[in-house]
């Protein structure tokens, strides 16, 4: 007997550029990263490149007639709902392109490639000029900070440069214009999104990393692939920006140079959700089987695991309530969620800033019992003061105050309290498992059962 098939219908995605033998930008970047955002990637090769994280040896663009051959086999076949481009190389191409993709009812993403991230030239400068008619057909135009000082003359050296820039591109003929702010100095990164109805200013903190390769074409076709979903500008675009910041963070460090974002970051920190929600549920029935009671503090334990790249408390699985002391044993509260512990979630992403491999923590009583045993285990121990933290930012002043000192990471981490608010300790690991050891450790030396 045979199976019925189950199509899995979704949005086509083009992207007309190089390939990278690395892997990381280009063609093979753009893929990957439609992909991981739910779209179908179909692709116009224009040239080859020689190419590893190290930099571009050789590159050869290919025949007109063959980048003309591919855009019509793909445009005469699939019914493309969203159209990027990056390394154009060349002037023939980049008017091949531009009669291609003129007058199509497709949003267009020009991402202006003109030099690869190790400083190897990809555009030649004869061909500069000739991106003046594909920006004019552009749905949105991606250039960074040195790429719209060549387009426009204007020079990108901060916000108000970049705002000048997006305002001539739109003067060109783009709906829009996205300015990135990677290349320009500073601990923030800027980005300006320029459209006819105004000015967006995006920022975020810069991760200390120059494994940035693939950078511009991952950031330009998860925002194609937004559109090919039927997003508005704006809002692909935001949804490209938090997807790059967690590629750059969580980057692959292949190669002998600075490694490649991690193009399908968000897709994997996405599906590792079940397995943080698993994991909660796990330390939970472990904290039931070795009555944990004596450990809860009057205002009630809670346990946070969070996803694999989690950036935000909607990433970290906890219990939804707080776990409480009965007659019993313990109460867990009404089950297990995702965001719905602020609190908890705060202090665990706050730890990951220093060290990422920390998944899991839970909070216990602190009284004299609970701290000498914590002196006689010999784990490292952190403290704080959270009289001194204002309550919307204890948890980054928390772990501020103890990682960002010299030494090992804390298995447990001191909060002495203050006025209304009780002692407590939180106790760290990588882990489920790990996690569970520690607090079983904890509470067998405090009472051995």
């Amino acid at each position: 007997m045979t199976r019925k098939p189950a199509p899995d219908s979704r949005p086509v995605g083009l992207t007309i550029a190089g390939s990278d033998s690395g892997g990381g930008a280009g063609i093979q970047a753009d893929l990957k990263a439609m992909e991981a955002a739910g779209v179908f990637g179909t692709s116009v090769i224009t040239a080859v490149t020689a190419q590893n994280t190290m930099g571009v040896e050789s590159s050869h663009v290919l025949p007109i007639t063959e980048i003309e051959a591919q855009l019509a086999a793909v445009l005469s076949d699939f019914d493309v709902d969203a159209i990027k481009t990056g390394m154009l190389a060349t002037e023939p191409v980049i008017r091949t392109v531009e009669d291609g993709v003129r007058d199509r009812d497709t949003p267009l993403i020009v991402d202006p490639v003109m030099v690869a991230a190790t400083g190897d030239r990809l555009l030649e400068s004869a061909a500069e000029d000739a991106y003046e008619d594909l920006i004019a057909s552009a749905t949105l135009v991606t250039p960074n900070a040195d790429e719209a000082t060549v387009l426009t003359g204007i020079d990108v050296a901060d916000t108000d440069g970049a705002e000048a820039a997006g305002e001539m591109l739109v003067d060109l003929g783009a709906q829009a214009a996205l300015v990135k702010g990677g290349h320009v100095p500073g601990d923030e990164i800027r980005d300006v999104l320029v459209t006819k109805d105004g000015i967006t200013r995006y920022r975020h903190p810069r991760v200390a990393t120059e494994a940035t390769h693939g950078s511009g074409c991952t950031l330009a076709s998860t925002i194609a692939a937004g559109m090919a979903r039927g997003e508005a500008i704006q809002a692909a675009v935001e949804t490209g920006l938090e997807h790059l910041q967690r590629a750059v963070r969580y980057n692959v460090p292949v190669g002998e140079g600075p490694g490649s974002v991690h193009h399908l970051a968000t897709l994997r920190n996405r599906a590792s959700q079940g397995a943080a929600l698993e994991g909660v549920r796990t330390i939970v029935r472990s904290l039931e089987n070795i009555d944990v009671g004596p450990l809860v503090p009057e205002v009630g334990m809670n346990v946070a695991v969070a996803s694999l790249y989690a950036e935000t408390p909607a990433e970290v699985a906890a219990v939804d309530g707080r776990i409480t002391r009965t007659r019993a044993g313990i109460d867990v509260g009404h089950g297990v969620a995702t965001g719905v512990s602020n609190h908890t979630a705060g202090f665990l992403l706050a730890s990951r800033e220093f060290e990422p491999d920390l998944h899991c923590c839970l909070n216990c009583r602190l009284d004299e019992a609970v701290e000498a045993t914590l002196q006689s285990l010999d784990w490292p121990v952190g403290e704080y003061d959270s009289a001194t933290a204002q309550a919307a930012t204890a948890g980054h002043r928390a772990a501020h105050e103890v990682f960002s000192t010299d030494g090992t990471p804390p298995v447990a981490v001191i909060d002495r309290g203050a006025d209304g608010k009780e002692p407590q300790v939180w106790i760290l690991s990588e882990a489920p498992q790990g996690l569970i050891d520690r607090i079983t450790t904890l509470r067998e030396a405090i009472e051995p059962q």
